[in-house]
Protein backbone atom coordinates (compact mmCIF):
# COMPACT_ATOMS: atom_id res chain seq x y z
CA UNK A 1 0.00 0.00 0.00
CA UNK A 2 1.50 3.56 -0.90
CA UNK A 3 0.35 6.73 0.60
CA UNK A 4 1.47 10.44 0.21
CA UNK A 5 2.76 12.85 2.53
CA UNK A 6 2.15 10.84 5.98
CA UNK A 7 3.25 12.08 9.24
CA UNK A 8 5.68 10.49 10.94
CA UNK A 9 4.45 11.65 14.44
CA UNK A 10 2.36 8.92 13.60
CA UNK A 11 4.89 6.10 13.01
CA UNK A 12 7.55 6.69 15.54
CA UNK A 13 7.70 6.85 19.52
CA UNK A 14 8.31 10.49 20.17
CA UNK A 15 5.00 10.93 18.92
CA UNK A 16 7.14 14.01 16.44
CA UNK A 17 8.22 14.66 13.48
CA UNK A 18 7.45 15.72 9.58
CA UNK A 19 5.79 14.40 6.50
CA UNK A 20 7.03 11.30 4.44
CA UNK A 21 6.92 12.72 0.75
CA UNK A 22 6.16 8.55 -0.09
CA UNK A 23 4.77 5.52 2.74
CA UNK A 24 4.59 2.15 1.88
CA UNK A 25 4.19 -0.95 3.57
CA UNK A 26 4.85 -4.00 1.52
CA UNK A 27 2.76 -7.19 2.18
CA UNK A 28 5.47 -9.36 1.34
CA UNK A 29 8.56 -10.26 0.41
CA UNK A 30 8.26 -10.13 -3.14
CA UNK A 31 5.85 -7.20 -3.20
CA UNK A 32 9.06 -5.26 -1.33
CA UNK A 33 11.47 -6.35 -4.46
CA UNK A 34 8.89 -5.32 -6.88
CA UNK A 35 8.76 -1.75 -5.50
CA UNK A 36 12.39 -1.62 -5.06
CA UNK A 37 13.12 -2.77 -8.65
CA UNK A 38 10.91 0.08 -9.82
CA UNK A 39 11.96 2.66 -6.97
CA UNK A 40 14.53 5.88 -7.81
CA UNK A 41 13.76 7.57 -4.64
CA UNK A 42 15.92 7.45 -0.99
CA UNK A 43 14.35 5.12 1.11
CA UNK A 44 13.96 4.85 4.78
CA UNK A 45 13.56 1.19 6.13
CA UNK A 46 10.99 1.53 9.66
CA UNK A 47 9.75 -1.02 12.04
CA UNK A 48 8.62 0.69 15.21
CA UNK A 49 10.26 3.69 15.02
CA UNK A 50 11.08 3.50 18.31
CA UNK A 51 14.38 4.28 17.97
CA UNK A 52 13.96 7.20 15.25
CA UNK A 53 13.58 11.21 15.00
CA UNK A 54 12.94 12.58 11.64
CA UNK A 55 13.44 16.30 11.67
CA UNK A 56 9.92 18.63 11.57
CA UNK A 57 10.70 19.33 7.66
CA UNK A 58 10.24 15.59 6.82
CA UNK A 59 11.71 12.83 4.43
CA UNK A 60 11.99 13.77 0.75
CA UNK A 61 11.32 10.05 -0.25
CA UNK A 62 9.85 6.88 0.58
CA UNK A 63 9.29 5.26 4.00
CA UNK A 64 9.29 1.24 3.95
CA UNK A 65 7.38 0.07 6.94
CA UNK A 66 7.68 -3.55 7.30
CA UNK A 67 5.39 -4.35 9.56
CA UNK A 68 3.70 -7.22 7.56
CA UNK A 69 7.08 -9.20 7.29
CA UNK A 70 6.29 -11.54 10.87
CA UNK A 71 7.29 -14.88 10.10
CA UNK A 72 8.38 -16.45 13.55
CA UNK A 73 9.02 -20.48 13.75
CA UNK A 74 11.62 -22.85 14.44
CA UNK A 75 13.34 -25.76 13.23
CA UNK A 76 15.94 -27.23 14.63
CA UNK A 77 16.46 -25.07 17.38
CA UNK A 78 16.99 -21.84 14.96
CA UNK A 79 14.32 -19.34 14.79
CA UNK A 80 13.47 -18.04 11.48
CA UNK A 81 11.78 -14.25 11.92
CA UNK A 82 10.79 -11.84 10.19
CA UNK A 83 12.33 -7.87 10.32
CA UNK A 84 8.68 -6.73 11.62
CA UNK A 85 8.41 -9.05 14.58
CA UNK A 86 8.59 -7.33 17.61
CA UNK A 87 11.23 -8.08 20.02
CA UNK A 88 8.48 -8.59 23.25
CA UNK A 89 7.22 -11.58 20.88
CA UNK A 90 10.62 -13.30 20.17
CA UNK A 91 11.09 -13.47 23.80
CA UNK A 92 7.61 -15.05 24.48
CA UNK A 93 8.32 -17.39 21.70
CA UNK A 94 11.20 -18.21 23.29
CA UNK A 95 9.45 -18.77 26.75
CA UNK A 96 7.35 -21.35 25.29
CA UNK A 97 9.91 -23.13 23.52
CA UNK A 98 11.82 -23.69 26.25
CA UNK A 99 14.71 -21.74 24.93
CA UNK A 100 17.54 -19.51 27.49
CA UNK A 101 18.56 -16.31 26.75
CA UNK A 102 16.19 -14.46 24.82
CA UNK A 103 14.43 -12.93 27.81
CA UNK A 104 16.54 -9.72 27.52
CA UNK A 105 14.61 -9.09 24.27
CA UNK A 106 11.21 -8.25 26.57
CA UNK A 107 12.57 -5.49 28.26
CA UNK A 108 13.72 -3.42 24.53
CA UNK A 109 11.14 -1.82 22.67
CA UNK A 110 11.24 -1.94 19.03
CA UNK A 111 11.08 -5.00 15.97
CA UNK A 112 13.93 -7.25 14.78
CA UNK A 113 14.90 -5.24 11.76
CA UNK A 114 15.74 -2.12 14.03
CA UNK A 115 17.67 -4.33 16.24
CA UNK A 116 19.86 -5.94 13.85
CA UNK A 117 20.78 -2.48 12.78
CA UNK A 118 21.74 -0.86 16.07
CA UNK A 119 23.00 -4.49 18.07
CA UNK A 120 19.95 -3.52 20.53
CA UNK A 121 20.68 -4.95 24.17
CA UNK A 122 19.87 -4.69 27.53
CA UNK A 123 21.19 -6.54 30.83
CA UNK A 124 24.02 -7.55 29.50
CA UNK A 125 23.04 -9.44 26.24
CA UNK A 126 22.66 -7.83 22.60
CA UNK A 127 21.12 -9.14 19.70
CA UNK A 128 23.77 -10.08 17.47
CA UNK A 129 25.32 -12.17 20.57
CA UNK A 130 22.43 -14.58 19.23
CA UNK A 131 22.37 -14.29 15.27
CA UNK A 132 23.27 -17.29 13.46
CA UNK A 133 22.39 -15.57 10.27
CA UNK A 134 20.13 -12.46 8.82
CA UNK A 135 18.30 -12.25 5.09
CA UNK A 136 18.82 -8.55 3.52
CA UNK A 137 17.39 -6.87 0.19
CA UNK A 138 19.20 -4.32 -1.70
CA UNK A 139 18.27 -1.67 -3.33
CA UNK A 140 18.14 -3.78 -6.66
CA UNK A 141 14.90 -5.59 -4.82
CA UNK A 142 17.65 -8.94 -5.03
CA UNK A 143 17.77 -11.29 -1.78
CA UNK A 144 20.49 -12.20 -0.06
CA UNK A 145 21.90 -14.35 3.03
CA UNK A 146 24.59 -13.28 5.00
CA UNK A 147 26.38 -15.05 8.41
CA UNK A 148 27.32 -12.76 11.17
CA UNK A 149 31.08 -12.58 9.19
CA UNK A 150 29.72 -10.07 6.68
CA UNK A 151 29.06 -8.03 9.78
CA UNK A 152 31.49 -5.99 12.19
CA UNK A 153 29.78 -6.34 14.98
CA UNK A 154 29.93 -3.48 18.12
CA UNK A 155 28.43 -1.86 21.34
CA UNK A 156 25.11 -0.48 19.94
CA UNK A 157 26.52 -0.35 16.05
CA UNK A 158 27.25 -2.81 13.16
CA UNK A 159 29.20 -2.09 9.86
CA UNK A 160 27.93 -4.14 6.82
CA UNK A 161 30.67 -5.24 4.62
CA UNK A 162 27.85 -5.07 1.68
CA UNK A 163 26.52 -1.70 1.66
CA UNK A 164 22.93 -0.82 0.15
CA UNK A 165 21.47 -3.95 1.98
CA UNK A 166 18.65 -4.04 4.39
CA UNK A 167 17.62 -6.76 6.96
CA UNK A 168 14.23 -8.51 5.99
CA UNK A 169 14.73 -11.30 8.72
CA UNK A 170 17.17 -13.48 10.28
CA UNK A 171 17.35 -17.00 12.07
CA UNK A 172 18.54 -16.77 15.98
CA UNK A 173 19.57 -19.29 17.72
CA UNK A 174 19.47 -19.58 21.44
CA UNK A 175 21.51 -22.52 23.10
CA UNK A 176 22.03 -21.35 26.31
CA UNK A 177 21.82 -24.30 28.94
CA UNK A 178 19.65 -22.33 31.72
CA UNK A 179 18.12 -18.82 31.85
CA UNK A 180 19.52 -15.75 32.26
CA UNK A 181 16.60 -13.69 33.57
CA UNK A 182 13.31 -13.85 34.24
CA UNK A 183 11.17 -12.04 32.18
CA UNK A 184 8.15 -11.28 34.96
CA UNK A 185 10.84 -9.45 36.87
CA UNK A 186 13.28 -7.88 34.16
CA UNK A 187 9.85 -5.97 32.78
CA UNK A 188 8.81 -4.85 36.73
CA UNK A 189 12.85 -3.56 36.85
CA UNK A 190 11.98 -1.67 33.52
CA UNK A 191 8.71 -0.01 34.86
CA UNK A 192 10.88 1.25 37.84
CA UNK A 193 13.64 2.57 36.29
CA UNK A 194 11.88 4.30 32.79
CA UNK A 195 9.15 6.42 32.39
CA UNK A 196 7.26 3.92 30.16
CA UNK A 197 4.21 5.06 28.83
CA UNK A 198 5.58 8.27 27.59
CA UNK A 199 6.49 9.37 24.25
CA UNK A 200 10.12 8.62 23.75
CA UNK A 201 12.92 6.78 21.96
CA UNK A 202 14.15 4.85 24.65
CA UNK A 203 18.20 5.60 25.88
CA UNK A 204 18.82 8.92 23.77
CA UNK A 205 22.48 8.33 24.29
CA UNK A 206 25.33 5.02 23.99
CA UNK A 207 27.15 4.65 27.58
CA UNK A 208 30.46 5.67 27.29
CA UNK A 209 33.35 3.57 27.97
CA UNK A 210 33.18 2.67 31.83
CA UNK A 211 30.38 4.79 32.45
CA UNK A 212 27.09 5.60 32.87
CA UNK A 213 24.94 8.68 30.56
CA UNK A 214 22.28 8.95 32.67
CA UNK A 215 24.44 9.44 35.44
CA UNK A 216 26.77 12.08 33.68
CA UNK A 217 23.24 14.21 32.43
CA UNK A 218 22.40 13.69 36.38
CA UNK A 219 25.38 14.96 37.62
CA UNK A 220 24.81 17.70 35.24
CA UNK A 221 21.51 19.13 37.27
CA UNK A 222 19.67 18.35 33.55
CA UNK A 223 16.78 16.22 35.24
CA UNK A 224 13.40 17.80 34.98
CA UNK A 225 14.82 20.61 32.17
CA UNK A 226 13.28 20.86 29.08
CA UNK A 227 13.27 22.82 25.95
CA UNK A 228 10.06 23.81 24.06
CA UNK A 229 7.51 20.59 24.73
CA UNK A 230 10.89 18.23 25.07
CA UNK A 231 12.10 17.43 28.49
CA UNK A 232 14.92 15.00 30.06
CA UNK A 233 12.91 12.84 32.07
CA UNK A 234 12.92 12.60 35.80
CA UNK A 235 12.71 9.27 36.42
CA UNK A 236 15.91 8.04 33.75
CA UNK A 237 17.75 11.04 32.69
CA UNK A 238 18.80 8.76 29.57
CA UNK A 239 15.32 9.30 28.51
CA UNK A 240 13.95 12.56 26.63
CA UNK A 241 10.33 12.34 26.95
CA UNK A 242 7.78 14.09 24.33
CA UNK A 243 5.61 16.29 27.52
CA UNK A 244 3.79 18.81 25.49
CA UNK A 245 3.56 18.43 21.45
CA UNK A 246 7.20 19.08 21.09
CA UNK A 247 8.43 19.11 17.53
CA UNK A 248 11.38 17.14 16.36
CA UNK A 249 13.20 20.42 16.36
CA UNK A 250 12.40 20.73 20.46
CA UNK A 251 13.85 17.03 20.77
CA UNK A 252 16.87 17.59 19.05
CA UNK A 253 18.10 21.49 20.46
CA UNK A 254 17.43 19.47 24.10
CA UNK A 255 19.86 16.53 22.68
CA UNK A 256 22.88 18.91 21.50
CA UNK A 257 22.45 20.99 24.92
CA UNK A 258 22.68 17.54 26.63
CA UNK A 259 25.97 16.72 25.02
CA UNK A 260 27.25 20.40 25.09
CA UNK A 261 26.77 20.28 29.07
CA UNK A 262 28.13 17.13 29.53
CA UNK A 263 30.82 17.84 27.51
CA UNK A 264 31.55 21.27 29.33
CA UNK A 265 31.63 19.49 32.95
CA UNK A 266 32.99 15.94 32.32
CA UNK A 267 35.09 16.40 29.12
CA UNK A 268 32.85 13.47 27.77
CA UNK A 269 31.37 13.30 23.46
CA UNK A 270 28.09 11.73 24.21
CA UNK A 271 27.63 9.79 21.58
CA UNK A 272 23.52 9.37 20.57
CA UNK A 273 21.62 5.61 20.08
CA UNK A 274 18.78 7.79 18.38
CA UNK A 275 18.66 7.91 14.89
CA UNK A 276 18.19 11.41 13.42
CA UNK A 277 16.57 11.87 9.49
Amino acid sequence: MLTHNEPMSEHCSFRSGGLAQDFFIPESVNDLSKFLKNNQKSILILGLGSNLLVRDRGFDGVVIKLNNFKTLSMKNSIIEIGAGVTLAKIARFCETQKLNGGEFLSAIPGSLGGALAMNAGAFGSEIWDFVHSVTTMNLSGEIFNRSKNDFEIDYRKIIAKNNDEYFIGANLKFDRTTKQHNIKQLLEKRNQLQPIGLPSCGSVFKNPADQYAAELIEKSNLKGFCIGGACISEKHANFIINQTDASATDIENLIFYIQKTVKSKFGVDLEMEVRII
